[in-house]
């Protein structure tokens, strides 16, 4: 399913009766319940932070003392939390006050079990669910360009399309619950692979006498080019809006590849895949994050690259072969 040409009227009509309930207001959610009122719908959100609520306050966004009050009559839930046992929990909490045919739409980054698990509950209590990952950030989540990975049976998938629209630019049905989440994983391990492979090319380059702008100029016209080289390079100058150009402050931050490189990996080996590269994207993202913090974006990695302040576990147990 691809979202295409949005046709903002027709989205506006078709969510102008919905009632949606926001659960989990943080830097993705708000945005995300902000553009869901300004195409019509009426939103209730929670977040157990207060200060998170009042800026969805703020924004138009109507808010409830507790996610349970922010459920309770709507047609739509939709989640954005920190991990599959945030999401179980609040799904345990809030079912009881749901109607029957609830769509539930979760748009955290959770593990393909937890993933299925909250699915299991809500059909049981005779709702819908679909998993629904996002990739863009929060520039994402403002510009309503959000790509959406979706794991649900095509039904209910079809049925979250006009919110989907409003909040995004495309949304990719990936197969059924779970799937969405699988997707997202996989996907966020490739990415997480090529940035160090980028950081690594560019640090040896430095180191023998390439300018960044040559190399740049190369790999991205040859065989080399990626998204982590073109759209998020990780040395200032030649993207200018990738983060590296603004001391990496901003776009998708350092902890956050490491979660979803953790949850690749424990979905490896629940699998019994052996993914040699992606877990030691993980490592090296785990050495990144104790030194420099969980903030920066991930192509920071970098900068501990050149420093020689990750990897060294690996260089020693190739030395031992």
């Amino acid at each position: 399913m691809n979202i295409g040409e949005i046709d903002e009227e027709a989205t506006v009509m078709e969510l102008a009766d919905r009632r949606i309930a926001f659960l989990g207001l943080g830097n993705m959610g708000r945005p995300m319940a902000v553009n869901l009122v300004r195409a019509g719908a009426s939103v209730t959100g929670f977040d157990p932070v207060p200060a998170a609520v009042a800026r969805a306050a703020s924004a138009s966004v109507g808010t409830a003392a507790s996610a349970a009050d922010a459920a309770r009559g709507a047609d739509i839930v939709i989640t954005m939390l920190p991990s599959g046992r945030h999401v179980l929990d609040c799904y345990r909490d809030i079912l009881p006050a749901v109607g029957p045919g609830t769509l539930f739409i979760d748009c955290s980054t959770i593990d393909v079990a937890a993933a299925r698990a909250a699915a299991a509950l809500v059909i049981e209590a005779d709702c819908r669910a679909i998993d629904a990952p996002v990739s863009g950030g929060v520039v994402g989540a403002e510009a309503a360009t959000l790509t959406f990975m979706v794991g649900g049976d095509p039904a209910s998938v079809a049925s979250a399309e006009p919110l989907l629209r409003a909040l995004g630019a495309r949304a990719i049905h990936c197969g059924a619950s779970g799937a969405g989440q699988a997707a997202k994983i996989c996907n966020n391990m490739i990415l997480g692979i090529s940035m160090i492979a980028v950081s690594e090319a560019f640090a040896l380059g430095q180191r023998l006498g390439l300018t960044d702008q040559a190399l740049f100029d190369v790999a991205s016209t040859a065989s080399g080019q990626c998204w982590a080289l073109t759209t998020n390079c990780p040395v200032p100058g030649p993207v200018p809006t990738s983060p590296a150009n603004r001391a990496y402050r901003g776009g998708f931050a350092s902890g956050l590849m490491l979660k979803d490189l953790r949850l690749a990996r424990s979905a490896a080996d629940a699998e019994g895949v052996r993914t040699v590269l992606g877990r030691t994207a993980a490592e090296i993202y785990a050495d990144f994050v104790r030194v420099d913090g969980p903030g920066r974006d991930f192509s920071a990695v970098i900068t501990a690259i050149r420093d020689g302040a990750v990897g060294a576990r690996h260089d020693e147990e190739t030395a031992h072969e």
